[in-house]
């Protein structure tokens, strides 16, 4: 009962932030530069090649555009802006003074990060659906030709989700620890970069920010028996126990 209004009150901070509109901005950022470039072409995805499905045709699309730099990009903004909010508002000793747990701040504010992030996926897929559907009606007369594949664009979002675990991890970790605000956003902003400079690497999965890119470029093995994304849950898992303990005997929180 606790922890449920420890996460109520968190997330009605991010109310008052840039992290909440950030989530949906971003969602719908793609979709709606896709649904200008129809409009402004006269044409749907009822034009795309009709050898595979012209709904997966355009999330793939959609995504090529998003997962290699807005999407961590979003995360590292968003996973800042929240962690940052009681550095700006200098209430982090007022939090700990609250009937609650440090375990419980800890695990409201990283589950508000993850919820901001499901926020996101959903505006983004809405936006998907919206940019795919309007052109048909407006050029067609008529919905799609070919079906929504549901279950696909859920397998696909769950990867790319679990792709975005690590960033949060490792950007939480880092706005923990330092007060300025834009010391994360550097660090994160230096790694993004970096990571999509040295992509071809082998051992690129090393890197927290490599995991959206490497979900997209579905053709690219990595040089380890395991699967994408149980490697990113497995880096996601040791960032947050080792920043969990870092967070609770810190000597000085905030």
């Amino acid at each position: 009962m606790i922890f449920i209004k420890s996460l109520h009150s968190e997330w009605l901070k991010t109310k008052r932030s840039m992290s909440f509109w950030l989530s949906i901005i971003g969602g719908f950022f793609i979709p709606i530069i896709y649904l200008i470039a129809f409009i402004y072409k006269g044409t749907s995805i009822n034009h795309y090649d009709l050898s595979i499905n012209i709904w997966i045709e355009h999330f793939r699309k959609s995504w090529q555009n998003m997962a290699s730099f807005l999407l961590p990009m979003g995360v590292i903004l968003a996973s800042s802006l929240i962690t940052q909010i009681e550095y700006k508002n200098n209430t982090w000793k007022q939090l700990h003074t609250t009937p609650q747990t440090y375990s419980t701040i800890y695990f409201a504010k990283l589950l508000v990060i993850l919820l901001l992030t499901i926020q996101f996926f959903l505006f983004f897929n809405i936006g998907i659906i919206i940019s795919g559907v309007l052109p048909c009606l407006i050029f067609d007369s008529n919905f799609s030709i070919q079906h929504i594949p549901i279950m696909y664009f859920i397998k696909e979002n769950m990867k790319y989700f679990i792709a975005c675990l690590p960033i949060i991890a490792f950007q939480y970790l880092i706005s923990l620890k330092f007060k300025n605000f834009l010391i994360p956003i550097g660090i994160g902003l230096i790694g993004l970069i970096g990571t999509l400079i040295a992509i071809s690497w082998k051992h690129i999965y090393f890197s927290p920010f490599s995991y959206g890119v490497l979900t997209m470029m579905t053709g690219r093995k990595i040089p380890i028996n395991i699967s994408l994304q149980l490697l990113a849950l497995f880096y996601f898992l040791i960032i947050i126990i080792e920043n969990y303990y870092i967070y609770i005997f810190k000597k000085e929180k905030g």
